[in-house]
């Protein structure tokens, strides 16, 4: 699903500018990425119908800056099978995009991603929502970086502001950083 949702996403454009390539690795490198989730504290939302997920978001908890050791194995002994040349690429963006994280506690939304044939049902709302509340409640602000420019205003709906631009080697794609005070 994370591999249709953002088959078209400007970072992975970047990572994978062979269509073909992206198709194929895409599915790979969310597999890996979600086993590192599990590895660590992050907790993942799925929202499904049936048989089908329909959307996903994946948060890392306050006081997670780093992923932990048996994240970043699972992630590395992983990358090179699935990134090939592209490695120089991929982990220079992720790293560029790991230090535009605040250096304040906040929960940080890593990955959020629906299928394209529910996007735009609400179902990233759904997904959503009952975090924000419990961080409004838990009185902890949340982070976010996303490269896809739409998607700012639609975060800025839920609270979030722009607070800079996280700057990828090479020229890669623009991606905002954005931040989430509770709300009272």
């Amino acid at each position: 699903m994370f591999a249709r949702a953002f088959g078209a996403d400007p970072l992975y454009v970047w990572i994978f500018p062979d269509e073909r390539a992206r198709r194929s690795r895409l599915p790979r490198l969310f597999a890996a990425q979600l086993r590192a989730a599990r590895r660590g504290r992050d907790e993942i939302d799925v929202l499904t119908t049936g048989a089908q997920i329909l959307g996903c978001a994946v948060w890392s908890p306050p006081g997670a800056v780093h992923p932990t050791p048996g994240q970043q194995l699972t992630v590395l002994t992983s990358f090179p099978a699935i990134l090939g040349r592209r490695i120089p690429v991929a982990l220079g963006s992720f790293n560029a995009i790991g230090r535009a994280r605040p250096a304040e506690p906040h929960r940080y939304l890593s990955t959020i991603g629906v299928d394209p044939s529910a996007q735009r049902t609400g179902v990233a709302k759904a997904l959503l929502r009952p975090r924000l509340a419990q961080c409004d409640e838990d009185r902890i602000p949340v982070a976010l970086v996303t490269g896809e420019e739409s998607n700012v205003s639609y975060y800025e709906s839920l609270g979030f502001a722009v607070t800079g631009q996280a700057e990828l080697p090479g020229g890669g794609p623009a991606q905002w950083t954005m931040w989430r005070k509770p709300r009272e």
